[in-house]
């Protein structure tokens, strides 16, 4: 995103301007009982803990209610090109029939969520629930629940979600990465159940193509930049590589998708007890060479600023790309139709995130936590229906709510044998030739995240294809559980700060980025641009992450 772009959004809202503070889902409504609105009232609040108070009584579902709430979420990335908003999605009907509750779905664009929540936070005009990170707000949540935008809901857990409250009881480790160092609650969360949900995206190639060419699946960037050449003058690929551009270029070099071969990510990470961040260290302006050839070469595709998922899916089926980097049910399981249908031969496979050194294990890669950010659900300061809210969104976590976001409506997208959740053909075989990622964001929240948690019999029968079971495999076998931060999070002292800073680091780095790869800038400009960040005091960013990395690790 330009500054120019940057600076339009702060002028809507100046409280909105940073980008992720991490590290690369009754009876009727009460008026807010046991939750204040007043952001001094919600800062000052004693912690408390979701398992502080006796138990709350279990709702019944569904609820008898005509008590309307609002929903807000940015269009899940498997329904672009399906359905344009949540209103006309099979799933978010059926949850206002299994839970009683009517709801009014305000949906953002994709890829528009950041920028739609802006203005819709300065214009005050709140709905009751929110979908959206919160640790990406500036100044993360505890700032967001002083600023009086959500609701900080350790009360709420008690007097009204049982369900989630005795999960937490019962997963300490989780209950760490669910709050903040105060101890406030600030979202419903999406958990991941297993260990075995963890895992799930790394590079994707084209194994027809390198059995024809006689080349191997590569696991080094020689190797990588012999097979895209190969794609592109014996293939006549004009994008081998293509990876999506939005809402940064190189989107997913956050968990360290080739650039780190060269020992660094594009934001922040851990080298031993230190946090370092990426775009400053010399591996990053290697790792900016490597494109800037790769580009010159017409190995990357064109359109590396704004390519989507569509574009991708475009270039896979016309046999201009041969390697991106992707989820194994929403990448492979997407575009292996895709291709398969041009190309009856044609496989897509995983590969290895590519080291410099053969044998090497990869320093990073994606990995997520239990406590995942996507698919939280904040209730907002100015909802007028929190007790109804509440006790919708715990319907996620009961054992009957569990089996209605991972495998949906029983009789239509999953049948019961033996006891186990089996898809139907609606999900796995669609008759409208949907893929099983797109058929399942119609009738499930297991691919998409959302408040609940995820059951791994969802990811047993999403990977249906060998190629994707053997992916999360491959993928797995980095030291990025060494190198990823926890979830920490700033004090709202902290947020201010910290969120200049950092709107002026991202949007330097990514004009930096830009312009070395398309070469509009020498490569040797990259040593300005760090001087540059050390103006505009990145130390002092690395300052306030190593504070709430302390915080967070005295829990």
């Amino acid at each position: 995103m330009s500054k120019a772009k940057f600076k339009m959004w702060t002028a809507v809202s100046a409280i909105l301007v940073a980008n992720s503070f991490l590290v690369a889902c009754s009876s009727n409504g009460s008026d807010n009982k046991g939750a204040s609105t007043s952001p001094s009232a919600s800062a000052s609040a004693s912690p408390s803990t979701a398992a502080s108070a006796s138990p709350a009584a279990a709702t019944k579902y569904p609820m008898q209610t005509t008590t309307q709430v609002t929903f807000w979420q940015e269009l899940t990335g498997n329904l672009v090109g399906v359905k344009s908003s949540q209103v006309d999605v099979p799933f978010y009907q059926n949850w206002t029939k299994v839970t009683g509750v009517p709801v009014k779905y305000i949906t953002a664009p994709p890829n528009q969520g950041k920028e739609t929540l802006n203005v819709m936070l300065a214009s005050g005009d709140l709905p009751d629930m929110i979908d959206y990170n919160f640790l990406s707000f500036p100044g993360g949540p505890e700032k967001a629940i002083k600023d009086g935008y959500i609701l900080r809901l350790n009360d709420v857990i008690d007097k009204y979600a049982p369900n989630l409250k005795k999960y937490l009881k019962d997963h300490p480790e989780i209950d760490k990465m669910s709050k903040t160092d105060n101890g406030s609650y600030y979202a419903f969360p999406f958990i991941r159940g297993d260990e075995s949900l963890m895992v799930f995206q790394g590079p994707i190639i084209r194994k027809d193509w390198l059995d024809e060419l006689g080349l191997q699946v590569p696991t080094t960037i020689d190797e990588w930049y012999t097979v895209l050449k190969a794609f592109k003058e014996k293939k006549g690929a004009t994008a081998p590589l293509s990876l999506v551009g939005l809402p940064r270029p190189l989107n997913e070099s956050g968990a360290g998708a080739f650039v780190g071969a060269y020992g660094v990510t594009r934001d922040f990470y851990l080298d031993g007890s230190t946090i370092k961040f990426g775009p400053m260290q010399p591996g990053f302006k290697d790792h900016l060479a490597n494109m800037r050839k790769w580009y010159s070469e017409g190995l990357l595709d064109k359109n590396l600023a704004t390519a989507d998922v569509k574009v991708l899916d475009a270039n896979f089926v016309s046999g201009a790309t041969g390697a991106t980097v992707g989820n194994a049910g929403g990448g492979i399981g997407r575009w292996q139709p895709l291709v398969e249908a041009k190309d009856p031969k044609a496989v897509l496979v995983p590969a290895p995130y590519p080291v410099l050194k053969k044998g090497d294990t990869p320093k990073f890669g994606q990995r997520d936590d239990p406590f995942t950010p996507g698919g939280m659900v904040a209730i907002t300061a100015k909802s007028k229906n929190v007790e109804l809210a509440a006790k919708m969104l715990d319907y996620g976590y009961s054992t009957e709510g569990g089996m209605f976001f991972n495998f949906g409506t029983e009789g239509v997208s999953y049948k019961l044998e033996n006891g186990y959740p089996k898809y139907t053909d609606l999900l796995m075989k669609n008759p409208d030739k949907l893929v099983p990622a797109q058929a399942m964001a119609l009738h499930i929240r297991g691919n998409s995240g959302g408040p609940f948690i995820q059951d791994k019999r969802y990811i047993e029968q999403y990977l249906a294809l060998p190629q994707q079971r053997d992916a999360i495999n491959i993928w797995a076998k980095t030291d990025a559980a060494k190198t990823k931060l926890p979830p920490i999070t700033p004090t709202p002292e902290e947020s201010t700060e910290y969120a200049k800073i950092m709107t002026d680091i991202d949007t330097l780095v990514d004009e930096m980025t830009l312009k070395i790869i398309l070469g509009t800038e020498p490569l040797d400009s990259f040593d300005k641009y760090v001087d540059k960040m050390k103006s505009l005091k990145i130390d002092r960013a690395l300052e306030i992450k190593k504070a709430a990395l302390d915080r967070y690790n005295k829990r």
